[in-house]
């Protein structure tokens, strides 16, 4: 899907949109974390995260021109990353 950017230009939809529920509190207990914060916590680098997030592997939320991924999809994306070895 495409979509106007800022400058007119067409730009590929970015991120595959947040499916799960609010938690109960509201969007405000949702804890958002940075890129770097994200890469830090996968010790990998900034771009492999923003890889993840442009091909929707990895759900993130838009702020300005900034992602936000929420800690739980980070903890699904790695639950279902796990390689049980041997």
């Amino acid at each position: 899907m495409l979509r106007r950017g800022s400058r007119g230009a067409l730009a590929p939809k970015v991120g595959a949109p947040m499916d799960a529920e609010p938690p109960e509190g509201g969007l405000a207990a949702v804890n958002l974390l940075t890129v770097a914060e994200v890469a830090a916590a996968m010790r990998v680098s900034k771009m492999t995260v923003y890889r993840l997030v442009h091909s929707g592997e990895l759900p993130a939320l838009r702020v300005g021109k900034s992602f936000r991924v929420s800690q739980d999809a980070v903890n699904e994306y790695l639950r279902k990353s796990f390689y049980q070895a041997g």
